[in-house]
């Protein structure tokens, strides 16, 4: 067991705050845990340093980070050397290095360009326009992860899942057909209202309808799955709660401090919500309840 999970792509709105909270309702005889919806992939690497499956399934529609993903896995002392060569090509002299790493990885869709502008850009908050470009600003207050730092995340990462990681590309049902009865699908899409607009926080839209479409999927083939979607930050809302037909459990979780609020000049504190599948054993179920009943003393 890895006391200390990597992280070696800082997505903001990453899970891995929330990692250990929602590994407590993960069943522990899993088979293969899948992520589709994988960004940073910080619940399977959570679950990795666990040693919580035999198998992980990293999968995104976002091609370029699942190209990084099997670099990081795959080739950790090429991708650390290429992320060291990017990242020491800023200097004072150049303030527009930023904006040169970012034209170019618009033009080419480098993974380690990317990885680059995620360290380096704004709060590390990611935008992206309508043809999948890059658009976030430089944060002038930061250089971006250190090399020597990057390289410890990047050997960790690849020390928990080379050899037991498959990698995939495409919708999330596509990527995630294959589970079956023994395994855990991990859910973590864009919430609504986050993902469309001129000036996209997530590189892919997700419409509700075809989400709430794959649930009822998952639930006919029995698979196991968490998903986490809606939530509020303050008093703005991230769309509505999922149907009640699905069968599933319905947890809120405190996530901290909202980077958005932080952003815009405000604090404001993030409540997300956390779906469990109805197909859970006693020992997740009893969990459920009695966060639901901790929750209800709350007020929450």
């Amino acid at each position: 067991m890895m006391s200390q999970v990597p992280h070696p792509i800082p997505y903001q709105g990453s899970k891995r705050k929330l990692a250990p909270t929602i590994y407590g309702f993960i069943p522990r005889d899993i088979d293969a845990f899948y992520e589709p919806f994988a960004g940073s992939a910080a619940m399977t690497l959570y679950m990795a340093s666990r040693g919580a499956a035999n198998r992980y399934i990293i999968a995104d529609k976002f091609e370029t980070i699942i190209d990084l993903w099997q670099m990081i896995v795959d080739e950790p002392r090429e991708t650390a050397d290429r992320y060291e060569e990017v990242w020491q090509g800023f200097s004072e002299e150049n303030p527009g290095y930023f904006n040169e790493v970012r034209a170019r990885y618009n033009e080419n869709r480098d993974p380690v360009d990317l990885l680059y502008l995620v360290c380096r850009c704004v709060k590390n908050a990611v935008r992206f326009n309508s043809a999948g470009n890059f658009t976030q600003s430089a944060d002038k207050r930061r250089k971006g992860t250190n090399p020597k730092k990057m390289r410890a995340a990047i050997f960790d990462a690849s020390e928990l899942l080379k050899g037991r990681t498959e990698f995939r590309k495409g919708d999330w049902v596509t990527t995630s057909c294959d589970a079956t009865v023994r395994d855990f699908v991990y859910m973590d899409p864009p919430y609504l209202g986050t993902s469309v607009g001129p000036d996209k926080r997530y590189h892919q839209q997700l419409e509700q309808e075809p989400l709430i479409s794959g649930l009822a999927e998952l639930n006919a083939r029995n698979i196991r799955f968490a998903l986490s979607y809606d939530g509020m930050t303050g008093d703005k809302e991230y769309g509505p709660a999922l149907p009640g037909e699905l069968g599933m459990h319905r947890l809120l979780l405190h996530a901290g401090r909202s980077t958005q609020a932080t952003l815009q000049g405000k604090s404001s504190e993030t409540v997300e919500s956390l779906y469990l599948s109805r197909d859970l054993d006693a020992p997740e179920r009893t969990r459920i309840e009695q966060l639901k009943t901790a929750q209800q003393s709350l007020a929450l």
